[in-house]
């Protein structure tokens, strides 16, 4: 069974008992408007930011990507206390007029905050991080005697 869900505003198609006339209907059809239900953007007030972040682990150490659209050098703060990597800042909002009327508003401002927990053999004090067009991108080296070394293998005889 499917059950599709109607919008208030928008009209019943005409059909009752063999009546059906195509005219009415595309006439009912052209006076919905698809954005009446979306109200103003007053409604949405609690849209928090909530950046994306790629952790991939390289044979240097790990990398770190977010997406940090907006976000000025100066609004961000990367800390790192024992195997543990904070990476917090604030996006503000754009001023609004008040006579505006958004249809749709899906950018989202305010602060964040993510922690990581990297395991043992990082080395803390060599952490370089990099803020360009919008993209961080932070590299987590390991201390040098927990990388992986080749091992040579000798032959006897």
């Amino acid at each position: 069974m499917n059950i599709v869900h109607k919008p208030s505003n928008m009209p019943a198609v005409s059909n009752t008992a063999g009546n059906f006339d195509p005219f009415r209907t595309m006439r009912e059809l052209m006076r919905f408007d698809p954005f009446a239900e979306m109200g103003t953007i007053s409604n949405w007030q609690s849209i928090q930011f909530n950046p994306d972040f790629e952790v991939k682990e390289t044979r240097e150490g790990y990398q770190f990507r977010a997406d940090l659209p907006g976000i000025k050098e100066k609004d961000l703060e990367i800390s790192m206390t024992g195997n543990r990597l904070t990476i917090s800042g604030h996006r503000e909002a754009e001023k609004r007029d008040e006579s505006d009327r958004y249809y749709l508003y899906e950018r989202s401002y305010g602060s964040f905050s993510r922690s990581f927990t990297l395991p043992d053999g990082v080395d803390n004090t060599k952490v370089a991080a990099d803020l360009k067009d919008g993209v961080l991108t932070m590299l987590v080296p390991r201390r040098p005697e927990t990388q992986p070394r080749k091992i040579n293998v000798r032959a006897n005889g």
